[in-house]
């Protein structure tokens, strides 16, 4: 199986210009573009792979215009087509309806370069058996969904997930949202080692705990601060208190008015988080996943308010539920209770380098103070 996302879209059935889809796909580095007719396949340039699909199992008389060509029974069955085309590569077409064809699906993904596969039923647990049959083999396994929602589920089924999709192309757009929905969702931010400089009790005031459908890690929580441009990593709920349970999937996050990292980089406040919401759960590596949450809880609690500096002296704000429980990391995963931190201690940060507008970055003058 492969270690990137694969995405094909698909022509077959488009209701718009198929000039204009061509060119998002190509701008969006789509993967490739999959037609019935390998006439279609003429004025596609040579920086998206062009695919031939004919589910029938009856491909055209001339291929080669194609550079993969799917079709359905094994490879015997196209021996003679694969010889006569030596520079194309096929693969294997199997719709999932019952135990059979399961065990057939199966098979091509141990066995085939290309499987794209099409499931009757909406459930996901037949790709989930052919994803872990297909364990350790070299062979791609693409799938065919409906649209991105359903591309997002395929992508993350087993937590492996689908080597690719196939989904197809209704209007201008798509592309941009299906290559948006293949975005790995771990990757990697800069943190900062941040100097406490103040501790200050500010009050009572409305604080939120995030809980996510995630274990979280002991080295692992979310960002939180006060400005767009320097936030502190929270620490989730997974070391043990004196007297109450762990809540792995908690973290302890701040006073309403927050900033924190969302999916593809958005910025939200917390007191906009909720069922469904997603935000960007980081370790003290600044290794990145997007997690889900299952809900906030914003209730009345004594706040303290934490100032840090950064290295290059921009300041730093974190508005916290004032109590020893909560904590928020340090450099080497050190797990700091904030009403200890004092003026000289160290915590871990991040700085964004650019403004925010609705929780976009943006290239703007913007002062937060």
């Amino acid at each position: 199986m492969t270690d990137g996302k694969v995405c094909w879209l698909d022509l077959r059935e488009a209701a718009t210009p198929i000039d204009a889809i061509v060119e998002e796909a190509v701008h969006q580095r789509v993967d490739g573009i999959v037609v019935a007719d390998a006439a279609a396949l003429a004025g596609v340039p040579p920086t998206v792979r062009r695919i031939l699909v004919c589910e029938d199992g009856a491909p055209p008389d001339d291929v080669s215009a194609a550079e993969i060509v799917i079709l359905p029974g094994d490879v015997a069955s196209r021996a003679e087509l694969a010889k006569a085309h030596p520079e194309v590569e096929f693969g294997r077409f199997v719709e999932i309806v019952d135990a059979e064809s399961l065990e057939e699906a199966c098979t091509a993904a141990r066995t085939e370069r290309w499987s794209l596969l099409s499931f009757r039923d909406p459930t996901k647990i037949p790709l989930e058996i052919i994803i872990a049959a297909a364990a350790g083999s070299s062979g791609s396994i693409m799938t065919r969904v409906a649209d991105v929602s359903e591309a997002e589920v395929v992508f993350g089924c087993l937590e492996l997930g689908s080597d690719g999709v196939l989904m197809p192309a209704r209007a201008v757009g798509d592309a941009t949202a299906l290559k948006r929905a293949a975005v790995a969702p771990v990757g990697k931010i800069e943190l900062v080692g941040l100097e406490v400089t103040a501790t200050t009790h500010i009050g009572m005031g409305e604080r939120a705990c995030v809980d996510t459908c995630s274990y979280l890690g002991k080295d692992e929580g979310i960002l939180v601060g006060s400005h767009s441009k320097g936030m502190v990593l929270c620490v989730s709920e997974t070391h043990p208190l004196p007297y109450m349970p762990t809540r792995p999937f908690r973290v302890n996050a701040g006073a309403i008015h927050s900033y924190t990292v969302g999916q593809h980089g958005r910025t939200s406040y917390l007191s906009e988080l909720g069922t469904g919401s997603k935000v960007l759960a980081v370790d003290v590596a600044g290794r990145t996943r997007v997690v889900a949450v299952g809900r906030v809880k914003i209730e009345t609690r004594p706040l303290i308010s934490i100032d840090a500096v950064a290295p290059d002296g921009r300041q730093v704000n974190l508005i916290l539920q004032d109590d020893w429980h909560v904590r928020v990391l340090g450099p080497g995963g050190a797990v700091l209770n904030s009403t200890e931190l004092r003026p000289g201690d160290r915590i871990l940060g991040h700085l964004p380098t650019t403004d925010r507008h609705v929780g976009y970055p943006i290239d703007e003058f913007c002062l937060e103070q």
